[in-house]
């Protein structure tokens, strides 16, 4: 591709992924985001719950002050809480929506456009019919409360059902039956595609975005290990694009990109440029924050020259 691939992108990364110690929402989380914000290779940031309401207004006050578009994670409030939105118990179900409204309520604080999560565990076969009608019911209701407020956009990622997270949104196919359920009452809802996701969904790219062309509304890049379970990356853990073990690499994320262009995610000078997104963490010894942020922009830079 001769054109620069920031003219078909905002290029953005996962800081609670690059930094993991900023999922717990404490800590020094502006200070944190501000080294990611004076990076200008970066057009967008996904951050998450900042406890501490004054640290929370540091950061909206560093990333509105750098330019960047903004995402919030609900991810980690939902995996670290061990919330599930499609509990057939009643009470934990409502306790889920209620900690995902309050992570809106810091999205909007934060001058997020985009609020991504998933789905809560996949169920026995005989209970996912149900599940899923659950699932719906809680998104719309997300849907509502976020609409009520402004223009925030949900986005739903889709993980996998059997490896790591064993969710019950971990296949894309179900995803779209999803995502055409609750677009009946919220018309913005889609889906977000994770390359790092593929392989412990056993879905090709092509499957993958084919299937989603019509609901995703973001993407992230990323690397994991599964072949290995003994080894301290298998799973959904993120590993740099260096890593021996891992599933992606340059061909990987040449091959995402291209499918991103096929669908139409990606064309050439947008209105509105889509967001590609890097989802990687420090995991091994001499790893940083840096170093692994480094690898994925090199990663990324071979994959689009070569496209």
């Amino acid at each position: 591709m001769k054109e620069s691939l920031h003219d078909y992108m905002k290029v953005g990364i996962v800081h609670f992924m690059a930094d993991p110690a900023a999922m717990t929402g404490e800590g020094e989380i502006a200070a944190s985001v501000a080294r990611i914000a004076a990076d200008e290779f970066f057009d967008a940031i996904e951050v998450t719950h900042v406890k501490d309401p004054a640290e929370r207004a540091a950061v909206a006050e560093v990333v509105s002050s750098a330019g960047m578009t903004v995402g919030f994670g609900g991810q980690p409030l939902i995996l670290r809480g061990k919330l599930n939105l499609n509990s057939t118990d009643d009470a934990e179900r409502a306790a889920a929506i209620e900690a995902l409204k309050g992570g809106i309520d810091q999205a909007y604080e934060l001058g997020a456009g985009k609020f991504g999560f998933l789905s809560g565990p996949n169920p026995p076969a005989d209970q996912r019919e149900r599940a899923l009608g659950l699932l719906a019911d809680s998104i719309v209701q997300l849907g509502r409360y976020a609409a009520s407020k402004g223009d925030l956009t949900l986005s739903l990622e889709t993980f996998d059902d059997s490896t790591d997270k064993c969710a019950l949104i971990g296949t894309n196919r179900l995803a779209c039956e999803l995502a055409r359920e609750v677009r009946k009452a919220i018309p913005s809802f889609g889906l977000m595609v994770d390359l790092s996701h593929l392989p412990m969904q056993g879905e090709t790219v092509h499957q993958a975005l084919s299937e989603t062309a019509e609901f995703i509304n973001h993407a992230h890049i990323g690397n994991c290990v599964i072949r290995d379970p003994s080894d301290p990356a298998y799973g959904d853990k993120h590993p740099a694009f260096s890593h021996p073990k891992g599933e992606n690499n340059v061909p990987q994320v040449r091959e995402f990109l291209r499918g991103l262009l096929d669908i139409g995610y990606l064309r050439p000078d947008p209105a509105e440029r889509p967001i590609v997104a890097f989802e990687v963490q420090p995991l091994g010894a001499g790893e940083s924050t840096q170093t692994v942020v480094a690898d994925a922009k090199r990663v990324l830079r071979e994959a689009w020259r070569t496209l």
